[in-house]
């Protein structure tokens, strides 16, 4: 990786796996369609808690990438609102106007995909508990907008920044499941999650040592099982 293109991130978290995460966001916000795996991370510290979870010491990363490095993609094209992201903004405000919340929605439409966020005071509204508003939202207008398309673009609705600050929990749910299954060597069972949240987790826990993950249960209750690793 060459020093003289590489862009350089310093992040804070809890965990290091909760830096690493921050670091990355923020990577990928300069460069849209990194590729992760040409991020290297150098950990500063990987923090201390102290007696009873006071005196937190955070960890610390560097996360370095090189758009050098990452062959070059076509940059995706914004197009003017067509019929589909018309839609999405229509259905969007007579949802928002039945639910009596008052927002702003920007919608969004590159190839392939459509993404629409709203704000504004009342999106606690439109997100509901643990996200089922906005999850039935997403999921009603991505059929309305598939109905007739072969294939439709992918439609992602957020408000409020929800879906980030929840990936977020996500991550600090599953370094801390990782951690109990290494210390106590028993099976730790997550709550019920959509198939996006527990991919969330998998994805995160994939490389970390002694621990392996898998799903049970069946929809709408299934659920991530972070386990000891099984040894040959």
């Amino acid at each position: 990786m060459s020093e003289d293109t590489a862009a350089v991130v310093e992040a804070e978290g809890e965990t290091v796996g909760e830096a690493k995460w921050v670091a990355l966001r923020e990577l990928e916000r300069r460069f849209p369609g990194l590729d992760r795996d040409l991020v290297e991370f150098e950990v500063v510290t990987e923090g201390e808690r102290g007696l009873l979870g006071v005196g937190t010491s955070p960890a610390r990363v560097f996360a370095r990438f090189d758009p050098a490095a990452q062959p070059q993609r076509a940059e995706p094209v914004a197009h003017e609102e067509g019929d589909r992201a018309a839609l999405v903004r229509e259905m969007l405000e007579e949802i928002a106007h039945a639910l009596g919340a008052d927002c702003s929605i920007d919608v969004v439409e590159t190839d392939g995909e459509i993404a629409a966020s709203m704000a504004g005071p009342d999106v606690a509204v439109l997100i509901g508990k643990h996200g089922k508003t906005i999850d039935s939202i997403q999921y009603l207008v991505g059929a309305a907008v598939a109905f007739g398309s072969d294939p439709g673009p992918r439609v992602v609705v957020d408000a409020g920044g929800y879906r980030e600050r929840r990936e977020l929990r996500l991550v600090q749910v599953a370094e801390r499941s990782a951690s109990e299954a290494l210390r106590s060597g028993r099976v730790v069972r997550l709550e019920p999650m959509t198939s996006a949240e527990r991919k969330i987790v998998h994805e995160h826990l994939k490389d970390t040592a002694g621990v392996e993950t898998h799903s049970e249960g069946d929809e709408p209750n299934r659920y991530v099982v972070v386990a000891p690793a099984s040894v040959d």
